[in-house]
């Protein structure tokens, strides 16, 4: 495993030099540096013009500068010497001193989109795979290849109209018609009733009981102006902390493991203690506190499935850790929602959180919890646009990995022996169809990230993709190059990620040598 290891870093670093030396030429041919200055009627023009070829070394052919740049740049791998130099702009900035705040953004972008995309396209892709050609694999191939034919940036604009401004005038006066919500209940009552499947009689139920469920809680929502003053609070937080333990349970082991099921409702209690005890540390906390109450909480449920004992006191841990976690999760987002109305009635916000375009409100002061707001309103949009592009691939490759694993010998041969549909999916199916995956996750880290660069502009988000344009337009060598390194280093470690990670998704694979 050390000399794969050792092999794929001394290729790819290969592979870099090559890329990074390429690109390199290109942007110096690519026009002229000097070029505004040229045309500058400044008296001290050509003073400037020489000071701006001395700061880039223009005088320098541009094959010989490339290594001027790599000496710089090689010295980033010195840990902890604070040597790193990747040069400067046109304007005389070190390009160390932009990335930060560039790529700061860009992070929060890419993280957060390419989680979501990953988690929504292998649910929906199980989902459709189960349910192949019935009405609900058929919309959702519909729905999911019209987002990714669309433009990124005609889905940023669509995203603007209906969901920044529409719900925005919707926080107005947020009153849902009658009409409104019985519509959301049949569409609910129709997804339902197409996930769960059946004969018709299950499905009629199905359909019944959810799109009165959905009508329900909507209207509770709207009655108790839900929208205007979200929270989950003292009542809704046990129950969802105790529905993701059966959930997590059901899907781990089986609700027919009482065993599995006392775990999980255990790690539930706990997660219910501690959102009582929490509150108070909550309004004195920073980033570090929520990290590690989150880490105590979920090591507390670890550790109460290691002491359930039994043959399969692995699959207990599990059960423990998720259901603590997810439920910290919860916990967190309900203290956010508690600062919503002085977020909402800030003036700065001005009644409209969803916002359009930059990464933060300039004028918005506050604590965590307001900023953290803030934060996440503006990036919802942007995040939403990412992840609608991704989905289709993510969702079309799970949904054809789990058909072809289905009909494999071994998966009839666990049906033939009885064993449940749930561990045929879960514990069978599902491991083995995620290795094409892994596969097609390095691919479009690259291509999220192309579209990044569309999707901030369109956001007007300072992030990796607007430094990258000013650069690329101003002819500025430095800022593409630090930009590209960034992209490559990230796009070969995750192709060094899906090689691993075969040997821990198939045990028929071996660990490269």
């Amino acid at each position: 495993m050390l000399s794969f290891i050792l092999r794929r870093v001394f290729v790819s670093t290969l592979l870099l030099l090559g890329a990074t030396f390429i690109m390199y030429l290109l942007t110096a041919a690519s026009g002229d540096p000097l070029r505004d200055l040229r045309e500058s009627r400044e008296p001290n023009r050509d003073e400037l013009i020489r000071i701006r070829s001395e700061q880039l070394n223009l005088d320098v052919p541009a094959p010989l500068r490339y290594f001027l740049w790599l000496s710089g740049a090689a010295r980033c791998l010195i840990p902890f010497a604070n040597a790193c130099d990747l040069g400067v702009n046109v304007r005389n900035q070190q390009v160390t001193e932009l990335l930060p705040i560039a790529l700061g953004s860009t992070i929060q972008l890419l993280t957060g989109a390419t989680l979501l995309a990953i988690v929504f396209g292998i649910i929906i892709g199980i989902v459709s795979a189960l349910r192949q050609n019935t009405g609900f694999d058929l919309t959702v191939t519909f729905l999911v290849f019209l987002m990714f034919s669309l433009p990124s940036f005609f889905i940023a604009v669509l995203l603007k109209e209906f969901i920044a401004i529409g719900f925005n005038d919707f926080l107005a006066d947020p009153n849902i018609p009658p009409a409104v919500l019985i519509g959301i209940g049949l569409v609910s009552g129709i997804i339902w009733q197409s996930i769960i499947g059946g004969d018709r009689r299950r499905r009629i139920t199905v359909f019944a009981v959810s799109a009165l469920a959905t009508s329900g809680v909507f209207a509770l929502m709207d009655a108790i102006n839900w929208f205007r003053f979200p929270g989950i609070g003292p009542v809704a937080l046990p129950l969802i902390a105790i529905g993701i333990a059966i959930l997590t349970t059901t899907l781990f082991a089986g609700l027919q493991s009482r065993r599995a099921l006392v775990t999980g409702l255990i790690a539930a209690a706990l997660s219910i203690a501690t959102y009582f005890s929490v509150q108070g540390l909550f309004d004195i906390s920073t980033a570090g506190t929520i990290i590690i109450v989150g880490s105590i909480l979920t090591a507390a449920g670890i550790a109460v499935g290691f002491f359930a004992g039994g043959y399969d006191r692995g699959v207990y841990m599990r059960i423990g850790g998720v259901t603590a976690a997810l439920s910290f999760i919860v916990i967190v987002i309900d203290r956010f929602m508690q600062s919503w109305d002085d977020y909402f009635t800030d003036r700065s916000i001005n009644g409209r959180p969803i916002a359009t375009v930059g990464a933060s409100t300039p004028t918005l002061d506050g604590d965590m919890w307001i900023l953290g707001i803030d934060s996440f309103t503006h990036f919802l949009l942007p995040t939403l646009a990412l992840v609608l592009i991704s989905l289709a691939s993510y969702t079309r490759y799970v949904r054809a990995g789990m058909l072809e694993v289905l009909n494999q010998d071994y998966i009839r041969t666990a049906r033939a022996k009885g064993l449940g549909e749930r561990t045929v999916v879960m514990r069978h199916a599902f491991r083995n169809s995620l290795i094409p995956l892994a596969t097609f996750i390095p691919v479009d880290i690259a291509a999220v990230v192309g579209g990044a660069i569309i999707t901030e502009q369109v956001f007007s988000i300072s992030g990796m993709g607007q430094l990258f344009i000013r650069a690329l337009s101003n002819v500025d060598p430095n800022p593409v190059m630090a930009y590209f390194v960034i992209v490559a280093v990230v796009v070969l470690i995750a192709n060094l990620i899906a090689d691993l990670s075969y040997a821990v998704l198939d045990p028929r694979v071996k660990a490269p040598q």
